[in-house]
């Protein structure tokens, strides 16, 4: 049997990242707060004009449900939740999952795994033993009335300098590592490059992880599960995959 060829798009605050099984290095599209789903797909689409996939994963900055958005996202324009994609791709099958969720299955190793990417945005997603949960720990107060990702997103890079920026990177680490009783942390996203020294622990994530983590997705040995969230619940998803 022929194997499936994914086109794997990760969606971020700054670009729109671009690879396929067949072409593991992304070509990167300019996002940005004038973004939505269509000029996305437009772009994506004129892209990738000559490559050949049978199948599409999205890492979408969001919470996810049913293969689509739940909400819209908080770094781009609106229009992203009631867009339908599988039309807007010629009908071809779609899976969405949260991006770090996506990022951190493609760094998986084991074991009780948190990653964080701090990007545009703060990402998070926490793997346990092979079950995928996203996390929305962006947004939740941290200290100074501020939030985790206005201190370790780009704004708080911006705002406060790197020295700063990383000690803090540290300390949040740190925190949530105990909290969710972690065996390790997956570091990754655009910035977590301009950390110097990491603790025992801490590893850097590579920049495929988001790329194999889209084409995982696929693969005979994931089962993709999700629903829509009750009354007073959290939107949820769910990827049940075993590791490499």
């Amino acid at each position: 049997m022929k194997p499936m060829k994914v086109l794997v798009l990760d969606v971020g605050g700054t670009h729109i990242k671009v690879a396929s099984t067949d072409i593991r290095i992304p070509i990167k599209i300019v996002s940005g707060p004038t973004m939505d789903a269509k000029a996305m797909v437009d772009q994506v689409i004129a892209s990738t004009a000559k490559w050949e996939y049978d199948a599409i994963s999205i890492g979408y900055p969001g919470p996810v449900g049913h293969d689509r958005p739940l909400s819209e996202p908080h770094n781009l324009a609106p229009g992203w939740v009631n867009f339908n994609y599988q039309k807007a791709f010629a009908g071809k099958p779609i899976r969405f999952i949260n991006d770090a969720a996506m990022q951190a299955l493609g760094g998986y190793q084991g074991g009780r795994m948190l990653f964080l990417g701090t990007g545009t945005g703060l990402g998070s997603a926490m793997i346990f033993d092979g079950v995928v949960v996203p996390l929305e720990l962006a947004h939740l107060p941290y200290k100074k009335g501020r939030t985790y990702e206005e201190y370790i997103g780009l704004g708080g890079l911006e705002r406060r300098g790197r020295k700063r920026w990383r000690k803090s990177v540290l300390t949040i680490i740190e925190l949530l590592k105990a909290g969710l009783v972690c065996d390790y942390v997956l570091l990754g996203g655009g910035n977590a490059k301009l950390m110097k020294k990491l603790p025992k622990g801490v590893l850097l994530g590579a920049n495929s992880n988001a790329i194999d983590g889209g084409i995982a997705l696929w693969k005979d040995d994931a089962v993709v599960t999700s629903r829509t969230p009750g009354k007073g619940e959290a939107p949820d998803s769910v990827i049940l995959a075993k590791p490499n």
